[in-house]
């Protein structure tokens, strides 16, 4: 005899619901992974970070930012694509007229350590240095502001008598990555011999920019209310550790910059 047909206790999914749920459980893997990846780029941000202010031996960590996503297939092959550094009041040790760099803005591209996580390596990269006319006044000897034109500074000479100076000197790019200051003339006050001779000594050599990855060099130098902005390209850029062997012991290599670290 054939049994009647009984209703099942389960309720049934509409297609709605499974659709829905489905459409959840992606959101969720997909908030999982941004989490994950997000944790990993945290991570190689604050070892970069703390690479970098070891090396420049910073008071303030540095601030980086690894861009691009993912960053974990970034990690996977070995190269960041973009990162981003800025770091604070860096000082310029070992020098006979010290000039810090107040702020350093560093943007790198294909990052990529070497073979013995020594050094890093950037494809190319962009900088700007700023250097407070506070700074730049105490690397010459004397009290330096901002120009009436673009390019130029003033600097004010105070003579034995009390008597003060005013000069105005351009700014330029000097090889070597090194600021020079070409041709003063007096827009305030008299100049004796002996003030002449204060501002030529002062002027004559050229201020050595340190604390700057090797492969970076150069380009403009602009004025500004608070300062000079140095402006930087280059490519194949290096990164060393405090203290790593350098190819061009001439110039500094690394700023006292530790490689950049994109291992997790």
């Amino acid at each position: 005899m054939r049994q009647p047909h009984r209703p099942s206790t389960y309720p049934r999914l509409s297609r709605r619901a499974i659709v829905a749920g489905a459409v959840l459980l992606a959101l969720i893997l997909v908030a999982l992974a941004v989490m994950v990846d997000r944790v990993a780029a945290a991570r190689v941000e604050a070892r970069t970070a703390e690479a970098f202010q070891d090396g420049m031996d910073t008071a303030q960590r540095p601030a980086v930012h690894v861009r691009g996503f993912p960053v974990l297939t970034q990690l996977a092959d070995g190269t960041l694509r973009h990162v981003d550094i800025t770091a604070h009041d860096i000082p310029a040790q070992g020098a006979d007229r010290p000039l810090p760099v107040t702020d350093l803005s560093v943007r790198l591209d294909d990052v990529r350590r070497s073979d013995d996580d020594h050094e890093a390596h950037a494809r190319s990269a962009e900088a700007v240095a700023h250097l407070s006319y506070t700074d730049v006044s105490d690397a010459l000897g004397l009290e330096i502001s901002r120009g009436v034109r673009p390019g130029e500074v003033r600097a004010a000479v105070l003579l034995p008598l009390g008597d003060q100076v005013t000069v105005t000197t351009s700014v330029s790019v000097a090889a070597g990555n090194r600021i020079a200051f070409n041709d003063f003339r007096v827009t305030g006050g008299s100049l004796p011999a002996v003030g002449e001779e204060l501002l030529t000594k002062a002027f004559e050599e050229p201020l050595q920019l340190r604390n700057i990855p090797t492969g970076l060099h150069l380009r403009t130098i602009t004025t500004t209310a608070t300062g000079l902005d140095a402006r930087f390209t280059g490519s194949s850029v290096t990164f060393r550790p405090d203290g790593a062997d350098e190819a061009e012991p001439a110039q500094p290599s690394a700023a006292g910059v530790a490689a950049p670290s994109p291992a997790p």
